[in-house]
């Protein structure tokens, strides 16, 4: 299973909504050791996270989950948000981002990255 994002995928975002901000959720599945090499992913990306306008909303450790299938327990939760989703796919082709993308895949086994945007309400 792949944990990085395809070029194509990437593409398509960027062409959706490209000027509104929204929060990118991140569902991981570490590999066996993967955790300190995903910190030291996250300690890096945080700088290209800040140049890019994003803003780490939430990291927390997934639990024994209430309601799920089998295999649907998560590891890791994380909500991002992004001012754009053009400011994403800026951060994630960034030459010096892309260098640590390795950290990032080697501690993973399997990813959710599922851009999000807000329920609005309507009037009764």
């Amino acid at each position: 299973m792949t944990v990085d994002p395809h070029k194509a995928v990437l593409q398509e975002l960027g062409d959706q909504k490209p000027g509104e901000p929204f929060v990118m959720l991140n569902l991981l599945r570490f590999a066996p050791d993967g955790r300190t090499s995903y910190e030291e992913y996250s300690r890096r990306a945080a700088v290209f996270l800040r140049q890019h306008g994003g803003e780490l909303l939430y990291a927390g450790d997934g639990d024994t989950p209430l309601v799920a299938g089998q295999g649907q327990a998560w590891d890791a939760v994380l909500l991002v948000r992004y001012p754009s989703r053009e400011a994403f796919v800026r951060m994630v082709t960034d030459p010096g981002y892309q260098e640590i993308t390795r950290l990032r895949s080697r501690a993973l086994t399997e990813a959710v990255l599922q851009p999000t945007t807000p329920w609005t309400r309507h009037a009764s």
